[in-house]
């Protein structure tokens, strides 16, 4: 039987992680989990205290609006005014979505069809090279450096941009990126987005701007909103989540901000799809980004602490990995002895033999196979286990043994 849209899929291959770890745990082992980015840290006291309060109202238990309830749209506009000095009219810039996976698989449906084409970073989020397709268009993809071997990422990437636009028989519609970068870490300056709006204002070309690590900038970094860009919204769309900003990800509460008539498309198109999240659960995300702003400096400080301890741990491994400036992932280098394996095959040593699960970095598309991705989400003392046993699992390395 012919399945449609899912058909182009590659396999995926984070299953094979998934259920080694399922294996190892079964036989009684300890993994270590750094593989799927699920954020371990609470959500805000405040926010869960108001879904309880508000599912206990009936009237909240009927229907709700797909495009997001008026106060929850308006704390968005205002969060956007206070954190990045960016004006937003909550009736015709904002919509809510449910999570950014949604948001951005439906805008594609909205932006793309059969013989379109779109520019999508690789290697990325998997979401972000698959939603095209699922509108039946083709991806164009630009390569994203590890930030370890380009200190200006951005700056390649834009070179790449350019030719990738040029070399095009059918010019692109669509533009998806997301800075800080998933799995890279990739961080750009306001001055990369002036480029990329001005790029894409000239060709007549939409900028899907995936701010998912908005909150997550390290060392003092604060990562840019596109939308600060003037006259970003002429030709920009931004998704912004409370999923790693306020730690809430299964709640799935997002946004999409910023050009009216884009954000008008998607709006029209979840009319027929949904009736939006959960009331309670919007009602409780108002509640946390009003009552809870500072929140995200909050986990901000946890997540840096968490990548200190593990950028130091592995070098004193002999396994040396630049620290990244935002996102909540290390995209860390196949050690040259092992370098042959491959991500897959290497991620695989690392849970059979210290049962430490990382991503394989080939999951995420081309380019991403000489690396390894680990997400933030184990405590300090975790990582220091997880750094002793690779150490006795990869002795190949040239291990600082003073460490």
């Amino acid at each position: 039987m012919e399945f449609r849209r899912i058909n182009g899929l590659p396999p995926y291959v984070f299953a094979t992680i998934n259920g080694l770890k399922a294996q190892a745990r079964a036989a009684g082992h300890d993994v270590v989990d750094f593989g799927f980015g699920n954020p371990d840290l609470p959500s805000p006291d405040v926010a869960v205290e108001k879904l309880s309060e508000a599912a206990h109202n009936p009237r909240n238990h009927r229907y709700s609006a797909s495009r997001g309830i008026p106060n929850l749209r308006a704390a968005m506009a205002a969060r956007y005014h206070d954190v990045f000095g960016v004006e937003l009219d909550p009736e015709t810039e904002v919509i809510t979505t449910i999570g950014a996976k949604e948001g951005l698989t439906h805008l594609m449906w909205v932006l793309l069809g059969p013989g379109d084409t779109a520019l999508v970073p690789t290697p990325s989020y998997p979401i972000h090279l698959a939603a095209p397709g699922f509108a039946g268009a083709q991806v164009l993809t630009v390569e994203v450096t590890d930030p370890g071997d380009d200190p200006t990422p951005g700056d390649t990437f834009f070179a790449r941009l350019v030719e990738r636009w040029n070399d095009a028989a059918v010019k692109p519609r669509v533009l998806i990126c997301s800075f800080p970068h998933n799995p890279t870490s990739a961080c750009v300056d306001l001055a990369f987005m002036e480029r990329v709006v001005d790029f894409a204002r000239e060709r007549e070309m939409i900028v899907c701007h995936d701010f998912a690590y908005a909150d997550l900038g390290f060392d003092g970094y604060q990562p840019p909103s596109i939308l600060q860009v003037p006259g970003a919204t002429d030709c920009c769309v931004e998704l912004y989540t409370l999923t790693k900003s306020f730690s809430m990800a299964g709640w799935r509460v997002g946004f999409l901000v910023g050009n009216a008539a884009v954000v008008a498309a998607l709006t029209k198109l979840k009319s027929y799809l949904d009736y939006g999240t959960f009331q309670p659960v919007q009602i409780a995300a108002i509640v946390a980004m009003n009552d809870a702003p500072e929140y995200p400096a909050h986990l901000r400080t946890i997540y840096q602490s968490r990548r200190d301890a593990l950028i130091e741990g592995l070098a004193r491994i002999g396994w040396p990995v630049v620290a990244p400036r935002g996102s909540m992932f290390v995209w860390a280098p196949i050690p040259d002895p092992y370098r042959a394996m491959g991500s897959l095959e290497f991620a695989r040593l690392l849970i059979t033999s210290a049962d430490v699960a990382t991503s394989p970095g080939v999951g995420f598309g081309e380019g991403g196979d000489s690396h390894v991705r680990f997400a933030l989400i184990e405590n300090e003392l975790r990582t220091h286990q997880a750094i002793r046993s690779l150490r006795r699992a990869l002795p190949e390395l040239a291990v600082d043994v003073s460490g």
